[in-house]
């Protein structure tokens, strides 16, 4: 799979059930390979191998995954902390079967540079900060997909 990284988790540890004193490390990124398709990856192993890993790719870079385990994901839970993809799938990524590589996108495909800016929800389906400012009564306890731009960012 061939695709540009479009959003990035910090890496993370838990308890190891198997191993008990032990711990487990993991982090999410997730690709695009074109204007309709993106999927989550969940990366799991020993701290090295994950922050290894981290370390190498940043958000905008173009990643190949080979061998990659494919899971149906468990929509409810997965997507609380991820985005809503339109694959029932996601790809899981193991220290023992899976390579990651990067390159640059003008290397690879100058068309995914693009699919960097595009939202990755419905353009029907947003409210804007000026919705929300002047409905904000009537859309209480709702959960909203917000589209707005970062005007600047500071201390």
């Amino acid at each position: 799979v061939i695709g540009v990284v479009i959003g990035k988790t910090d890496v993370r540890s838990f308890p190891d059930r198997k191993n008990i004193g032990t711990e487990r490390y993991t982090f999410n990124f997730t690709i695009r390979d074109s204007p309709t398709y993106f999927i989550n990856v969940q990366c799991w192993g020993r701290e090295e191998y994950i922050r290894s890993l981290s370390e190498s790719f940043r958000v905008g870079d173009c990643v190949t995954i080979e061998n990659p385990l494919i899971q149906s994901k468990e929509a409810e839970r997965e997507e609380k902390f991820n985005p809503v993809t339109p694959s029932g799938y996601k790809l899981l990524l193991s220290e023992n079967h899976s390579v990651v590589k990067t390159s640059s996108c003008y290397d690879t495909d100058t068309r995914l540079l693009a699919l960097l800016h595009l939202p990755v929800k419905d353009p029907q389906d947003y409210y804007s900060l000026g919705d929300i400012v002047a409905n904000g009564q009537s859309l209480h306890g709702k959960v909203l997909n917000v589209l707005a731009a970062v005007m600047a960012v500071s201390e």
